[in-house]
Formats: structure tokens, sequence, C-alpha cells
């Protein structure tokens, strides 16, 4: 459900009624349904079950600014869900623990109130915590999941260096320059925190690349609306900076301005550093000021301009060379930006510059920013990644250039498996996100690269390099696990830049601010190192104490062999489309591709229904857990592989003759002539179903029907079976003819085995009720985990077993046979 779908859904649905089903399934935002105008509507009408992804960003760290208001009407939400016993809720999150105590507990009491405040330090609370709490690491997935966990192995990360060229050296002195004399010169608290901050600016804009940093000087400052400092000072973090506990805005890669008005009014007012009132006269010598300060920006605009293009941007340079060894060695990198000019500065260059006449292996390049919307950010990027509509496939030697708008809540692991930092983020752990936008589950390339871009003579990238990401790295290396940037990280990193920005000619008392600004940075990592221990502690205190990993796989290993695994998922969708003319062909990702054109009439409006009018032809199968919009994914629930099985099984349960024969892919009788079998063979595909009698928390019993199809095989005839084991049986799946059958004699054959069925009868039944227990020990084994009702919990089967297919194996003869016998 999303802004732009609800209105359909509500015209669509009857009056009275409420598009939140309580036996529905849906994914709502949490930022949708908070709003008043659908919280009630949602909390009366909620299933039974809700699982809230990232719930971490559902408590904040402060209590101050939009983004903690936010949290708390998320917070309000889920507690509203939370208070009623009678539903399940499951948090997940990635980060429970932010390093301080009040939101992780706020957290967790939403799980069970005793958790708000039970002391964790003790073993009670430890055991208390251990019933509602499930912590697995990618580690422990690797370890206990081997077959299914698709994670990259390792992730590469290296920094590169590059050093400016002259000309952009000099323009970076002549900003600083022009930093140091505005700030200085600021009269008053406020006026002073504006000219910081659009000073920030346009170092920050032009360290990103010369376009953003003309788009800075052509457009006036954010913090001009600030009616204080501190509001000032609010304005410019959200703009300038990457403070920790803010949300990602949709225009937070935009460009932030540094023209300032001059001060107003014929008498300007304005409170000094010691927060004494101050006033001033505008006379000609101020417009004189202004006028030169105008005349100095467009100058600093036209020297940007000048270096445009990898001849005087060393950055963009060096870029073009990393992007095109990541490409040589067989990777797909995204490059992400700070800002949105910067982007598509960068992307325009990479496009003419991979792509220059005579290249022999030409790149698709394309851009995503935050001026476009989620929906045209999604089809940008299968636009790039996906098979055209007349069916060519994606190109290999691809890029992809984005802002930040990309490095959260966007899968991108299928199509990409590199990163380039081309702008430092000033905050590390927005370098985690996106770096985690390659290196995630789904991800089939092994090793995975993250490289990142800096300025060897840039004291900018300088500060940001060695105050933040290198400390972060390193704790990371040590501790292993990766700790967000402390509070302080904001003072310390402004502490710094006041001594880049304010240091000019050292005088002694500038030197002593050096050597304080050190120690700033010094006890910012001492409060790092201390988080990070803090964060280990707690992962090793709250790891699951009661999970018992041996059970779970088991129940994993049980739902798998029920459902199929993936490597018969592709080979039955596969061979399905294959007879049914849709000619499929091997693609290098180990998928592959079917035409539609061919298939039958009403399997070709489902597949084109189920992809999208526009799908690309022919379709694209993905050997992979999901796939691009457009596109399908080799699993069961997918709803071309859905569609697919449930075109068989209705053309084989149709009655011969309604349907040509080759739409009849699968047949309910069959006799093989095989080498797999040395005696005559026997295999049924049964059906048994049961009613499960499930009693709610509210003491109620709900009823519902299960079924459960099993292949059971027996050698010889029918009244005197030997029956085989379950491995045995399901392994003649996998056997081939070897030799044609008469039809007569196979339909002969065939009536005489059907015709002895009600002799196994008896067998069936008792497997019937030996399936039943099974499931009713299963059902107990996962309520007693989740401290769920059992009184009243049964399991009964339903009637005989349905036999849906009969398939009889003889043994190929094994004397010639023919003219030459």
């Amino acid at each position: 459900m999303l802004p732009s779908t609800i209105g359909r859904l509500e015209r669509e649905t009857p009056y009275g009624q409420s598009v939140f089903r309580p036996d529905g399934a849906y994914v709502v935002s949490t930022d949708f349904i908070k709003s008043p105008r659908h919280r009630e509507d949602f909390l009366r009408h909620c299933p039974d079950l809700v699982i809230v992804d990232e719930a971490h960003s559902c408590v904040s760290d402060t209590t101050v600014g939009a983004s903690a208001r936010s949290s708390q009407r998320r917070y309000a939400l889920l507690r509203a869900l939370a208070d009623r016993t009678d539903r399940h809720l499951l948090l997940v999150t990635a980060t429970p623990h932010s390093g301080k105590e009040e939101p992780f507990r706020r957290l967790i009491g939403l799980l069970d109130d005793r958790l708000a405040a039970v002391p964790l330090d003790t073993d009670a609370g430890r055991r208390l915590l251990a019933e509602f709490f499930v912590q697995r690491r990618r580690a422990d997935i690797r370890e206990d999941f081997q077959d299914g966990a698709h994670f990259p192995s390792s992730r590469d990360t290296a920094e590169t260096a590059y050093t400016l060229h002259r000309d952009y050296k000099r323009l970076l002195d002549e900003v600083l320059s022009y930093a140091r004399e505005t700030v200085r010169a600021a009269d008053g608290a406020l006026q002073q925190r504006q000219r910081w901050w659009s000073t920030l600016a346009l170092l920050r804009t032009l360290s990103s690349s010369p376009a953003a940093a003309v788009q800075s000087l052509n457009t006036r400052a954010g913090v001009e609306e600030a009616d204080t400092p501190a509001e000032a000072d609010r304005t410019g973090e959200r703009t300038v900076s990457d403070p920790a506990d803010s949300e990602t805005p949709e225009s937070a890669d935009a460009v932030p301005g540094i023209r300032l008005p001059k001060a107003a009014g014929p008498a300007a007012t304005g409170t000094d550093a010691t927060g004494t009132e101050a006033t001033g006269t505008e006379t000609e010598a101020d417009d004189d000021a202004d006028d030169e300060e105008k005349a100095r920006l467009v100058a600093m605009a036209e020297a940007a301009r000048k270096l445009y293009g990898p001849t005087r941007d060393a950055k963009l340079k060096k870029l073009i060379t990393t992007v095109s060894d990541l490409l040589d060695q067989g990777y797909r990198p995204i490059v992400f930006c700070r800002y949105i000019a910067t982007a598509d500065y960068v992307a325009d260059h990479l496009k003419k510059i991979l792509n220059k006449k005579g290249t022999e292996h030409p790149v698709a390049v394309a851009s995503v920013t935050g001026e476009l919307s989620p929906d045209q950010r999604v089809t940008r990027i299968a636009e790039l990644c996906g098979t055209d509509e007349e069916g060519n496939p994606a190109p290999e030697r691809r890029v992809l250039v984005a802002t930040d708008c990309l490095s959260e809540g966007v899968n991108l692991q299928e199509s990409f498996d590199a990163v380039v930092h081309y702008d430092l983020a000033w905050n590390p752990t927005r370098h985690e996100q996106r770096e985690g936008r390659v290196d995630r589950f789904g991800q089939r390339t092994d090793v995975v690269k993250a490289l990142t871009l800096y300025g060897a003579d840039n004291p900018v990238d300088g500060i940001v390099l060695n105050v933040l990401l290198r400390k972060h790295e390193r704790i990371r290396r040590v501790t292993g696990i990766s700790v967000p940037v402390p509070q302080e990280s904001e003072s310390a990193m402004q502490a710094v830049f006041e001594g880049l920005i304010l240091r000019g000619e050292r005088s002694p008392y500038e030197q002593e601010g050096l050597f304080a600004q050190e120690e700033v940075a010094e006890q910012l990592e001492i409060a790092w190192q201390s988080s990070a221990h803090r964060e280990k502690r707690h992962r090793s205190r709250y790891a699951q104490l009661t999970i018992k990993k041996d059970e779970v796989a088991a129940e994993v290993d049980e739902i798998l062999a029920a459902l199929g695994t993936g490597e018969e998922v592709r080979d039955f969708t596969r061979r399905a489309l294959g007879a049914l003319r849709g000619m499929p062909a091997a693609t290098k990702q180990g998928g592959f591709t079917a035409h539609t054109d061919a298939l039958p009439q009403g399997l070709r409006d489902t597949i084109a229904h189920a992809l999208g009018p526009r799908h690309p032809r022919p379709v694209v199968f993905h050997d992979a857990p999901s796939a691009p919009r457009g596109e399908a994914a080799l699993t069961r629930t997918d709803p071309v592989v859905a569609a697919v099985a449930r075109f068989v099984l209705d053309a084989a349960l149709d009655d011969a003759g309604k349907v040509p024969e080759w739409q009849r892919p699968a047949r309910r009788c069959g006799v093989v002539r095989t080498k797999a079998v040395e005696r005559n063979t026997t295999l049924l595909l049964v059906r048994h179903r049961f009613q499960l009698n499930l009693p709610a928390r509210d003491g109620s019993v709900r009823e519902q029907l299960a079924e459960d199809a099993r292949v059971v095989a027996y050698r010889g005839r029918p009244d005197a079976p030997d029956w085989l084991p379950e491995d045995e049986a399901l392994a003649l799946l996998d056997a081939r003819a070897t030799q044609n059958t008469d039809p007569t004699f196979a339909t002969e054959n065939i009536a005489e085995i059907l015709a002895a069925l009600p002799a196994i009868m008896p067998e069936l039944r008792d497997q019937s009720a030996e399936l039943g227990r099974t499931l009713e020990a299963s059902h107990r084994r996962v309520r007693t985990a989740s401290r769920a009702r059992l009184a009243g919990l049964k399991v009964v089967p339903q009637g005989d077993p349905d036999i849906l297919g009969v398939y009889h194996y003889r043994p190929a003869p094994t004397f010639p046979q023919g003219v030459g016998a």
C-alpha cells in the first residue's frame, strides 16, 4: 500500500469495509499508517501478525527535532499494536541497540512490559530477554544454513587517493580564504553561524565536484531564514552535514546554497559572540563591500566552471580509471555521490568517456537521484539492468551513479557487486548503508568491493577521513562490529573544521587551538571505542540462549522437503516451459530466458498480467530469491512460476481431448520402461487432508484445512506390495525412459493397477494417520517455543487419501531388439 495506490484501493473496497482486511496480507509503510487519517482504521482491522522492519527507527536517541517527533508517532502506533495480547508482533532490526539504553528498553518493552525495567545484567534478566530476543548474525547464518546462505564471503575495501590539479587547488585555497574572512567579519552570533554554515557548504560542494560548487555559489543559503543561532545550526546540520540521528529526507541530496543577503534595514541589529546586542548603520562602504563580495562569488563560480572534465578535475579522472578497472575485473559498480549536481555531472562524463568512439565494449550508465520519485528510481534501475522490450539482455558492463536516496531500502545486490564512494559521507553509517546495497543476502559474487576516493591534498577530505571514516573502520576491524558514530562527533567535527577555516596565520594562540582540536578528536575516538566495547558486551550478553539450532534446522529441512528445493523449482519451470514451446535458453547468471509468443494463450495472458504489459521478451528467469520488476525469480512463490505450475496441473486434470496434447506436458498416469528399476515398480502421488484445530489466545479454537502431497512407491503387485523407502521413491521422479512403450499395452497395464488400488488403501490410511501425528508434533514444537496455547490443538485426517497420479516403471529389456536382434 502506497500513497499513490491507496485511493484506488479505497475506491475498489465495498462501502462500509476497510482496505485493511483482518484476513489480508499487505506491506505498508509505518509513516503512511501513523498519519491520523489511516491510523485508527489500521488499528481496528489489523491482522493477527505484524512484522515491523527497521524497528529501531521507531525509537529515537533524542527528544528534539523532526526525526524525534516522527519516531514518537511510530512508537505510539507500535505501542497501540502491542497492547493487544492476542496479536503477534515481530520486530526486525540489524541495530536493536544504538549504544543508548533507554531507546533499547523502549523497543523491547513493546514485546513484554517487564523488559522495560528488568536488570539485564543478571541471569534472571537475561533468561527473560532470551524468551523474546533472537540474535542471528551473518556468520551464524553462513555456518548453520550453508546451502541457503547467499552472502558474499568477504568485502574488499580500499582507499584510492588523487592529487588536486593546480587550478583546483588554487580555487580551494581561495574558498578557504573567503571562508576565513567572512566568518571572522561576521557581525553578531546569528550572522556568524549563518556564514559558518554557508562557507562550510561551499567547501563541501567544491570537494564534491565543480558542478556542485557552481550551483551552490548561485543558490541562496537555507540558513538565511534562521532567526536565532540555534535555528541556524539546526538548519545547517540538516542541509550541510550528515547528522547521525536524522532521517534521509527526499531533498537530502540537493546542493546547499551559500548566498546570504546583506543585513536588512538602515540599522542592522544582531547579537555578538558574547550574546550582547550589536547595532550598525549601513553606509556606502557597506554597499561597496557587498558588491565586492558578489563579484568575488561570481569569479569563484567562473573558476569552478573551468574545472569541468577530467583534465582539471583529478577526482573525476581517478574515478574513470577506477571504474574502468572494476569493469575489466567483471564488477558492476555503483558510484555514490553526495549531491544531485555531482551525480549528473559524473554520469554525463562517464557516458562520454567510457563509450568514446571506437570503444570495443560499451558501458551502460544511468543516474538516480532524489529528483526522481521512488517509482521512477525503480524504473530507471530496471531500464539499466533488465532486458529491453525486444528481449535484448542487460549489458554486462554497467555503472549506476546515485545519491544517498539509494543508500537505504533498495536491493541492488542482484545487479551490482561493487561500491565506489565518490564523495565522503560525514557519517560513517552512511558508508555502511551504501556498501550494504551490494553486500547483502542474495549477492552471488563471492567477494564484493568497496572503494573510497579522497583528495590527498584536500584538507576537507583529510578531516573527514582521519576524524571519522578511518576510526570507524579501525574499530570495526578490531571489534568485528560496526558502531554508529557517537553524538560527540558533530561537536568534534565542528571543532576541527573551525581549526581549518579560522586557522589562517598561525599565531601562538592558534597553535594552542590546534592542540585543543586534536584533543577533541582524541576524546571522540575514546567515546567511540567505549561505545564499541559496550555494544560488543551487549551482543554477547543478549546472544540467543534458548534457541536450539539443530531443532530450527530440522524444521527448516522439513519445510523445504514439503515445498521443494530451489533446484527442483528451476528444473520444473524450465522443463515445463520447454514442453510448452517456450524455448528456454540458459543465461550466464545461472537462470534462463523463455519466449512467451508460442505458449498457450491462457498461460501467456497470465504471465503478461503478472509481469506487466511492457515486460521484456523473452521473459528473464533469475536463479535468485527475487528479481527486478518485469522479470521472474525461480522460487515457488513467484507469480510466473506459480502460473506455469497451475497451468500444468490444470491441464493434467482436464479430460483428454479438451486441449491439444502438446499443452498437457504432465499426465496423471504413465508407463515407463527404464533402466532405473530392476522389477516392476509403481509410484503413487498421494494427497492427504487434515483438519487442524488451532487454539487461539482468547481460548477459542480455529479450524483449518491442511493438505500434504507425498510420493510413495512399491514393487510387485498391489495385493502384495513391497514398499520402498521414501528416498528411493523420490529418486524415481528423476528416472528417464530408455525405450518407448506401446500405447495399448500401457493403457491395459494402468487399468489393471487402477482396479487393484483399493487393496493398498489401508496402508495409505496408516500413512495419513502417521503424517497427522507428525504434523501435530511440529505444531506443538513451534507453539511451545512461541509460548502459544496448546490446549485443544489437534490434527485429524479427513477421509481416505486421494491418489492423484499413478506411474508404473518396468525394467527396460537388456537383450537386443529390432531388425538386428
